[in-house]
């Protein structure tokens, strides 16, 4: 099982903080999440990723970037628990023209079957959540402890992100979420190589991979 660990223990992991640190948001989220009095979160997926591709493509940090994911799991798992943090949430980061979302990772399985036809399965921590995105490439979780340093979490690695590959993790069965995704994606960042479900994969003959949107490529 992946383990978080110290962001210079993760093979370019500084680099990758540079590229996030310089969108604004992100570090204002980070620098602040201490006030939510919470013990197990994380910073993650699009906010991460989008930053550095931003970056690499000439763009302004923040561009393209929908929503700043911010996970955190509690074992209370009532309505009322979650949107308490929340409002505390909505509170802290007021002053930012960003739409900041915080989920309790410990709730998802309980609305999930409803809204996908199948089970999430169980959550015994936020970096659960990480583990089942549907692309491996934004599989990242990011904190700031309290002594400056950073963590990671990264069960796919860093190099997909630095090098926009997007590939797909099918630990659930959600090609519908993957491809109306990345298909966003691919009209902000037209650079990037996205690699299609493995099910389109088994469509093609001789097991090559077709272009979905500008382009695809194996990393």
């Amino acid at each position: 099982m992946s383990t978080d660990c110290a962001i210079d223990q993760i093979p370019k992991g500084p680099e990758f903080l540079e590229y996030v640190l310089q969108n604004r948001f992100n570090t204002a989220i980070l620098d602040r999440v201490s006030q939510l009095g919470l013990d197990d979160w994380w910073l993650t997926a699009g906010c991460l990723a989008q930053s550095v591709w931003n970056i690499k493509a000439g763009k302004a940090p923040d561009a393209g970037i929908a929503d700043y994911d911010l996970f955190y799991f509690d074992a209370d798992i009532t309505w009322q628990s979650e949107d308490r943090v929340i409002r505390q949430g909505h509170g802290l980061y007021s002053d930012l023209p960003v739409n900041v979302e915080i989920r309790n990772q410990a709730r998802v399985p309980i609305w999930y079957p409803e809204k996908y036809g199948f089970d999430y399965g169980p959550v015994l921590r936020a970096r659960d959540g990480i583990d089942r995105f549907a692309y491996q490439t934004t599989a990242i979780g990011l904190r700031k402890e309290g002594s400056g340093t950073y963590r990671i979490y990264a069960p796919f690695g860093l190099d997909l992100v630095m090098q926009g590959h997007v590939i797909p993790n099918d630990v659930l069965p959600i090609r519908d979420v993957y491809e109306a995704k990345v298909a966003r994606w691919q009209k902000i960042w037209p650079d990037l190589k996205i690699m299609p479900w493995p099910d389109a994969d088994k469509e093609q003959d001789h097991g090559q991979s077709q272009s979905f949107g500008r382009t695809a490529a194996r990393p």
